[in-house]
């Protein structure tokens, strides 16, 4: 047995090993270099030079780097409230459907799986202040146009209900969670007196805590990580990102990803850039183990 155990070994380790191969070339060794590299001057067209933590410190006194986490966290704190709101209410509403729920369900999740540059040119036109469809609808009740991406108080609003349009995954995993909850507690609660709000209060929340709890977790570890959509933006109004453009009108549209994107391949401040990493890499991952074990508390008390 012995033996034969260890051939099942060899043979794990040897369907294992391509994929061992193609992590540590492609993943571990990159991350392991951009720790190096954020503790260097290093411009990517020339050797790197160790200048220990200067590129943080130099961060630290960077108004466009706290100007792109100011954004990055008013995004955040709008982003998922909504989505995660949103998301709960429509997989509310899809719950109870006997007839059509697939098909809505295929409608709903159908966005989210639409190329980010097609959709992002498609919002463009939708929030156009002159000819956009919004305004259009806006105007039909009398609210007056807004010039969604250049105006700074609504650019990260406008994000918001762009992102809004992909919650379809988080619809259908809510929507999986809530059919998960045996039908009897319902009969329970509603034995006892509770009404629909009771019922989702004390029934469904605490059945779907787990799911909630993750989906949350997950909406801000992508919130964080907004660059797509808002290059495409930025790059359609200034027609380009170089080091002098501005990211939307006063820099409403600078993004965290998007100000480490142009310090590495507009600047070619690759130290940066590598530095800036991994400050968010660590915000992140303390952030996500601390709520995880705070949240975890009240999902494993319920």
């Amino acid at each position: 047995m012995r033996k034969r155990e260890k051939r099942a070994e060899r043979a794990g380790l040897l369907f294992l090993l391509p994929w061992l191969i193609g992590f540590a070339c492609f993943s571990l060794y990159p991350i392991l270099m951009s720790a190096y590299y954020s503790l260097t001057d290093f411009s990517a067209v020339k050797a790197p030079v160790f200048v220990g933590m200067r590129n943080y410190t130099s961060l630290f006194h960077d108004k466009l780097f706290w100007k792109s986490i100011q954004n990055t966290l008013y995004y955040t704190a709008l982003f998922v409230p909504v989505s995660i709101s949103l998301s709960l209410l429509l997989a509310l509403l899809l719950k109870p459907l006997r007839i059509g729920k697939g098909f809505f369900r295929s409608v709903f999740f159908l966005p989210s799986i639409f190329p980010a540059v097609a959709s992002t040119m498609v919002w463009i036109i939708i929030l156009d202040p002159l000819s956009g469809y919004l305004n259009r609808f806006l105007k039909l009740f009398g609210i007056p146009g807004v010039n969604w991406l250049g105006d700074p108080k609504a650019a990260i609003p406008a994000l918001v209900l762009m992102s809004s349009w992909g919650i379809g995954a988080t619809i259908v995993i809510l929507l999986a969670a809530m059919g998960d909850i045996p039908a009897e507690l319902y009969e329970a609660a509603s034995l006892d007196g509770a009404g629909m709000w009771r019922q989702f209060c004390y029934v469904t929340i605490p059945g779907i805590a787990h799911v909630l709890l993750y989906q949350i977790v997950l909406s801000i570890i992508n919130a964080t990580q907004y660059f797509t959509q808002v290059y495409i933006l930025c790059s359609a109004q200034s027609g380009n990102l170089s080091s002098g453009a501005e990211a939307g009108r006063g820099n409403s549209l600078l993004m965290y990803p998007l100000y480490l994107f142009q310090n590495a391949f507009s600047r070619l401040k690759m130290g940066t850039a590598s530095a800036m990493a991994w400050i968010l890499f660590l915000a992140v991952l303390l952030f996500s183990v601390a709520f995880t074990r705070i949240g975890g508390r009240f999902v494993d008390e319920k």
